[in-house]
């Protein structure tokens, strides 16, 4: 990467040089407005000696402040989309590691994860480019362990240089060129600590989702490498498998009620408490219910374009035996009440 790219980064090359001689490993975590988890973020990045990149778009809290003064390599780029964001980050960051790790502010590596980390990235002769990691979702304070949340893996490590982001607008994954293994310890993603944060959230996903979902039928084009759906995939091809081949083929709002009875009944998510009905709830029938009402809804003002007729009224007559009846009732008895 010449020196022109790394100044529009914002990032001074003589700073890097030395310290990335030494270093493995580069993490690079994308923030915004992220001052209560980052701390614990990069607390748990600590014993991996990484080199940290903070790709920020706009905070306006604490977080340049905690980042800078933990040392990390602080960029700010404008925010489009996660799959954009990323992407901009691997073609333009100056990484000069042989692996790279990406994470949310919201994520943090156990103990034994970021030794199992430490070993991996040591070897010289791994056949493989790239690693899943498996995910621990804490929901408000619990660990959901059932409804199958866990064991859940996600492509996050790989050689520097052969992964991408796939181009989509909602559940994008990390693609490698080269084979693909899996670590065996956990990393943690705290979903968030209050309803209020989750529902803004899933409100604005399932708007992407929505589109997403819609946009084969609008002839939008998908440019780069994509997770291919595959049932004898890996864990994530396996997914995207089930969600477009198997879940999305169910009518708009009949597969929410079954996705959560799937979880929460029969993958016994009831084991996880209040706060498993509370998350198995909201997670898989009312975000999946909203992603399908968006459907509907773009579905049908797509109707209405194609065909803005008005549609017909419908002609109520009643007879004058049935008027007399209705207007000899005295106010207040009403016969349904």
């Amino acid at each position: 990467m010449g020196a022109r790219r790394r100044a529009a980064a914002g990032v001074r090359p003589d700073r890097l040089s030395l310290a990335m001689r030494r270093a493995l490993l580069s993490v690079i975590i994308l923030t915004q407005d992220e001052e209560a988890n980052l701390p614990v973020a990069l607390s748990s990045l600590r014993n991996l000696n990484p080199e940290i990149f903070v790709v920020d778009s706009g905070s306006t809290d604490r977080t340049l402040e905690i980042a800078r003064a933990a040392a990390c390599h602080v960029v700010e780029h404008p925010f489009e989309n996660y799959a954009v964001q990323r992407n901009w980050a691997f073609d333009h960051l100056p990484i000069g590691t042989p692996w790279t790790l990406c994470l949310d502010a919201d994520e943090r590596l156990t103990p034994e994860l970021v030794d199992e980390i430490k070993e991996t990235v040591s070897r010289q002769d791994s056949p493989y480019n790239g690693y899943m990691l498996r995910k621990r979702t804490i929901f408000m304070g619990r660990w959901i362990r059932h409804g199958g949340q866990y064991p859940a893996y996600h492509l996050r490590l790989f050689r520097s240089g052969r992964g991408r982001c796939e181009a989509r607008l909602y559940d994008q994954h990390f693609v490698v060129d080269g084979r693909v293994s899996r670590l065996r310890n956990d990393y943690i993603d705290v979903i968030t600590s209050d309803l209020g944060t989750f529902i803004a959230r899933h409100n604005r996903w399932a708007e992407l989702e929505a589109r997403e979902i819609l946009a084969p039928a609008t002839g939008v084009a998908r440019q780069g490498p994509t997770v291919e759906p595959m049932l004898t995939g890996t864990a994530i091809e396996r997914r995207r498998f089930l969600r477009t081949r198997v879940y999305q083929r169910f009518p708009l709002f009949v597969r929410p009620l079954l996705f959560w009875f799937y979880g929460y009944v029969l993958r016994m998510g009831f084991l996880d408490g209040v706060e498993g009905l509370v998350f198995h709830t909201l997670q898989r029938f009312w975000f999946r219910f909203l992603v399908d009402a968006k459907i509907w809804e773009r579905q049908r003002a797509q109707s209405q374009m194609l065909d803005p007729r008005p549609a017909r009224a419908t002609s109520w007559r009643v007879s004058a035996p049935q008027l007399r009846s209705l207007t000899s009732q005295a106010p207040g008895s009403d016969p349904d009440g």
